[in-house]
């Protein structure tokens, strides 16, 4: 298995729709960085938000998620993170990985310097959807997230074999999810 480099990624894009919008090349000009980078490829965070509230007395169950544990935010701007909080949100980009790749998603420094954690699970081969993010606020004061801006990055990892089993063969629940996905049990 080995990671892939930009030109792996922008052939995988344009020729196999495996990532779109498909940004060629790193847009940083008054933004939090986005786009494609040497080994991966640095989402973006869309304008949709659900952010973790108390206001409704609702238990975090993820076997009976309460829909009423979040408040809706759509902004093109920014939304802020209460302190010691989290917040759902989802990609700009929409992905469609191959049967022989599979990924890993890490937090931009930018964030994880100001104590905001980005937690994003694998993306698994064959699976395809816009990325339901988990951002923690771990500090004790309120902090922003910008819409349309860079939030994670994407490391793409090619087998030299195809899996047995891919995320599509299973039935994923999560499979070609369009918006925020809340936790859910088969």
């Amino acid at each position: 298995m080995s990671v892939k480099s930009d030109s792996w990624i922008k052939k995988m894009a344009t020729e196999e729709g495996m990532i779109h919008p498909f940004v060629d090349g790193q847009v940083s000009k008054g933004v939090i960085s986005y786009g494609v980078s040497s080994y991966g490829y640095d989402i973006r965070v869309g304008r949709d938000f659900k952010v973790f509230t108390n206001t409704f007395g609702a238990v975090v169950d993820p076997k009976n998620f309460d829909p009423k544990a979040f408040v809706d935010i759509v902004t093109d701007d920014f939304i802020t993170v209460p302190p010691n909080s989290f917040a759902l949100a989802r990609t700009v980009e929409y992905f469609k990985i191959p049967r022989n790749v599979i990924t890993l998603c890490v937090g931009k420094s930018t964030y994880a310097r100001c104590g905001i954690i980005v937690n994003v699970t694998p993306f698994e081969p064959e699976w395809e959807g816009f990325v339901t993010l988990e951002i923690s606020n771990t500090t004790p004061l309120p902090a922003k997230i910008y819409a349309n801006e860079g939030i994670a990055q994407v490391l793409f990892f090619e087998s030299d074999q195809v899996c047995a089993v891919s995320y599509a063969d299973k039935k994923g629940q999560y499979q070609k999810q369009g918006e925020i996905t809340l936790p859910k049990t088969k």
